[in-house]
């Protein structure tokens, strides 16, 4: 079982553009897509289409549309009932796969309703494999909210005797990414066993984590080499493993064992929307498979370009994704 955790979930709309994005003027879409999203709601899509147990924990109220999507598409969840509606976010595609996303904040959550969400999701791990804390934070929650859910989940107070706390990934950004690769608090680590940064994300947490020779995205994304000794910094500062995105030209993975690229023959991107979320999926996926490094790289990389290559925020089934296609090359990470 594999448990997601989206704090600030959205309904996505996703609208089809025949021509670039023309400001200022009026056009007229070929197509609109509409899917309950936030990363961890993409991350659970997905694992439902290739038929793995999950539940996606999030708030919201029985009628709001972002919990009826989740019906429709069959996906199980555990929902915190909130009185403020879910916040919408819509993304423009142009033909070239150029992607323009404009996002909501999402209605703030209470003190008291921040814990009853935690309180839920602990209910709903105990016994899972992995838990996934993925997405933007809502206003009203402080950035350290994952970091707390990580203590949380791995305390004595959660975990009986026999109890086995899950593995955790994190996957989100800006201070709620940084604030994940911080300290322990009470001999009990916050940082996740993995961690699933884009380019920018990279180079943010990369100086963070003390790294030097920081770059930008782009370079990184150009150097597989340098993306991978800056994920290197990232596992050196206690987290698990790296999983690191750059977009078309592939991902990186570091763990304390050795650091990996993997590339995938050129695809015709439709929507970019949830591919890096799809990349995660995918990822546990293999692991939950009992799947070595090299294979949770592999089917990330399969995930992320299948995910690529549809509609919208349309996730792949792994029936969809071609992992033989992946090349991977070992990479010296120091």
């Amino acid at each position: 079982m594999i448990v997601t955790l989206t704090a600030n979930p959205s309904l996505d709309r996703t609208v089809e553009l025949p021509a670039p994005l023309a400001r200022g003027e009026v056009q007229r879409a070929v197509a609109v897509h509409q899917h309950s999203g936030g990363k961890g709601v993409n991350v659970s899509r997905a694992l439902v289409a290739s038929g793995l147990d999950t539940v996606a924990v999030l708030p919201g109220g029985d009628s709001d549309p972002v919990l009826s999507g989740l019906l429709d598409d069959g996906v199980p969840y555990a929902a915190l009932p909130i009185s403020e509606p879910l916040r919408s976010n819509v993304t423009l595609t142009e033909p070239d796969g150029v992607t323009t996303k404009i996002n909501e904040p999402g209605p703030e959550l209470s003190l008291d309703e921040q814990e009853a969400l935690i309180g839920l999701l602990l209910d709903r791990s105990r016994g899972a494999s992995w838990v996934v804390l993925a997405g933007s934070l809502p206003p009203g929650v402080p950035a350290d909210f994952y970091a707390t859910i990580a203590r949380r989940l791995r305390s004595k107070n959660n975990n009986p005797a026999n109890g086995r706390p899950p593995l955790i990934a994190i996957d989100s950004s800006g201070a709620p990414l940084a604030a994940a690769i911080r300290g322990d608090s009470n001999g009990i680590s916050g940082k996740p066993d993995l961690l699933k940064p884009n380019a920018e994300e990279l180079a943010e947490l990369a100086a963070a984590a003390g790294f030097t020779d920081v770059h930008t995205a782009d370079e990184l994304e150009a150097d597989p080499v340098l993306a991978a000794q800056a994920a290197a910094a990232v596992v050196g500062s206690g987290v698990g493993a790296v999983l690191a995105t750059l977009g078309s030209k592939g991902a990186v993975l570091v763990t304390a064992d050795g650091a990996w690229f993997a590339t995938h023959p050129p695809i015709q991107a439709v929507s970019t929307v949830g591919a890096g979320d799809s990349s995660l999926a995918g990822y546990l996926l293999a692991a939950t498979n009992g799947g070595s490094a090299q294979d949770c790289l592999r089917q990330a990389v399969a995930h992320g370009a299948a995910a690529a290559s549809l509609p919208g925020s349309t996730v792949p089934a792994v029936s969809q994704t071609t992992p033989d296609a992946v090349t991977i090359t070992a990479l010296q990470k120091d």
